[in-house]
């Protein structure tokens, strides 16, 4: 299969590269301007009318929202999830989506709280999400417990997800997060280090510019082309 990652930078997009390549499978990758929004031109919209990164185009149509396209690639490929008649399919579906709807969007809310309240309230709104947020982390880090990953003995999508919001958390927005310590998730920490070891996700880091440290001490991206923000 060839697939079609419309992507940007450190978005969510860079989960979905991830995982292509711990998968290995052909991809071809169509950069979206931020800074010319191309994402709300018309011809991403067709595929993404949401106007949100990423999409991508597989033989079955464009797909959107990050947690759908991990799901899709984990049933096409048969790896990074539990498959369907595991008994360990619950726990993965429920975390899976936990990190979606629950903490990726509070993310969206920590970033961008302008979209949500009068700007006069933003500092309030942003205080308000990161102690949210602290409490994410520590169930997260208190369901991993000992285990090699957060699934037990593999690794699967959820870390991978997971990872990438901490790294964004440590970064973003800038000079906005004195409120993260990885150390504080010795149990996440744990799991990031060992991840960011992978050669998937290595070789991610070095196509969008992220550094070797991307998750346990993560800078700024520095792309070969496009833009984070």
């Amino acid at each position: 299969m060839t697939y079609t990652l419309h992507y940007a930078p450190d978005n969510a997009s860079l989960i979905i590269r991830m995982f292509l390549h711990e998968i290995g499978v052909d991809f071809e990758c169509a950069l979206i301007d931020r800074k010319a929004q191309e994402q709300t031109s018309l011809d991403y919209l067709r595929l993404n009318p949401n106007g949100l990164i990423p999409a991508l185009e597989t033989p079955d149509g464009p797909i959107f929202e990050t947690a759908a396209i991990l799901l899709w690639l984990s049933e096409t490929h048969n790896t990074g999830l539990p498959s369907p008649k595991s008994s360990e399919r619950t726990k993965a579906l429920k975390w899976l989506f936990f990190l979606s709807n629950t903490v990726h969007s509070n993310l969206r809310i920590l970033f961008y709280p302008e979209k949500y309240i009068e700007p006069a309230h933003g500092a309030q709104l942003r205080t308000g999400m990161s102690i949210l947020m602290k409490s994410h982390l520590s169930l997260l880090d208190k369901e991993v417990d000992a285990n090699p990953w957060f699934l037990g003995d593999e690794p699967s999508v959820i870390d991978i997800y997971l990872c990438v919001m901490m790294r964004w958390m440590a970064l973003y927005p800038k000079n906005e997060t004195e409120w993260f310590d990885i150390d504080t998730y010795p149990n996440l920490k744990r799991i990031a280090a060992k991840l960011e070891t992978r050669q998937s996700i290595l070789q991610a880091s070095i196509e969008e510019g992220l550094g070797e440290t991307v998750f346990t001490k993560p800078s700024f991206a520095n792309p070969p082309e496009g833009s984070a923000t």
